[in-house]
């Protein structure tokens, strides 16, 4: 692809309040980001509210090089309250903030026309202005585009007709390894391995591609074709915020500028581990 491919992340942007301080985040943006990182034309679709916070955070993704279709709404400017134990985060989500309430603008449904890959979650999903808005986006995207489902499940944001509803309308399922003991649960998959869960997946719903992460043991990526296995590398761990998304992110990117899926495997497995070197979800290299 001579072009950049136009990468959308859709749901959450809020501010991770962490112990270090507050950085911009949510998971389909950080995805975006490190999307842009590695040759994307990134675009976060979301809602921010009439806030100073909301002013910040437009401002740091412009500065990141993420172009923004952000609605202001009535509604504050959303944060999460980080807390980090050896490293690993857990987190407290505020309610009823801004992108709960994503509108579906005619700027997002142009958008959607030219997209390559799109990626959401369920936390956005969890009030039904932004499911609305997310499940319409996501059926204007072109038939090629990789609709990327990662899961991400926060605290109790999720159902299981979110979930089951989410997989039929992707291409590509994203999730760590207490996602997938969570699905197997919801799906009665539990008498099968990991790896003969993933493959159930892979076959009931269709996916190009399905991405497991298992923290600092290994990645997995099946294809209907094909399978991929790297061993995390080994690195010092100052959080693993934003590790997830930069490995999805960097993989169908890479992906789109016609990697082979075991070299796209390696570059996001060395970017997600990179991340990991650093406090929040936005570095550098």
């Amino acid at each position: 692809m001579n072009k950049k491919p136009v990468i959308i992340g859709i749901g959450e942007l809020l501010w991770d309040i962490l112990p270090s301080g507050k950085k911009a985040g949510g998971a389909p943006i950080n995805f975006v980001y490190h999307a842009s990182q590695v040759g994307a034309e990134s675009y976060a679709i979301t809602a921010v509210g009439n806030d100073p916070l909301g002013d910040e955070i437009l401002k740091e993704v412009g500065q990141a090089g993420i172009n923004a279709i952000a609605e202001r709404v009535d509604y504050p400017t959303g944060r999460v309250l980080v807390e980090l134990k050896d490293g690993i985060p857990s987190y407290t989500i505020i309610e009823n903030v801004a992108w709960d309430h994503i509108p579906l603008t005619e700027p997002m449904k142009e958008i959607a026309g030219k997209a390559d890959a799109v990626c959401f979650g369920t936390l956005a999903q969890r009030s039904e202005e932004s499911r609305n808005t997310i499940q319409t986006f996501l059926s204007l995207t072109p038939p090629h585009a990789f609709r990327i489902f990662d899961i991400n499940i926060r605290q109790h944001y999720y159902s299981e007709e979110i979930i089951a509803s989410s997989l039929e309308k992707s291409n590509v399922l994203k999730m760590n390894e207490e996602e997938l003991k969570l699905l197997k649960r919801l799906f009665s998959l539990d008498h099968l391995s990991d790896e003969n869960a993933c493959r159930w997946f892979v076959e009931q719903f269709n996916l190009k591609f399905l991405i497991l992460t298992a923290g600092d043991e290994y990645s997995l990526i099946l294809a209907p074709e094909d399978s991929s296995f790297i061993k995390t590398p080994k690195v010092e761990v100052v959080d693993t915020v934003g590790a997830g998304d930069a490995f999805t992110g960097v993989f169908i990117t890479a992906i789109l500028h016609g990697k082979s899926m075991h070299e796209a495997h390696q570059l996001a497995a060395d970017r997600s581990a990179f991340v990991c070197t650093r406090p929040g979800a936005w570095v550098t290299r």
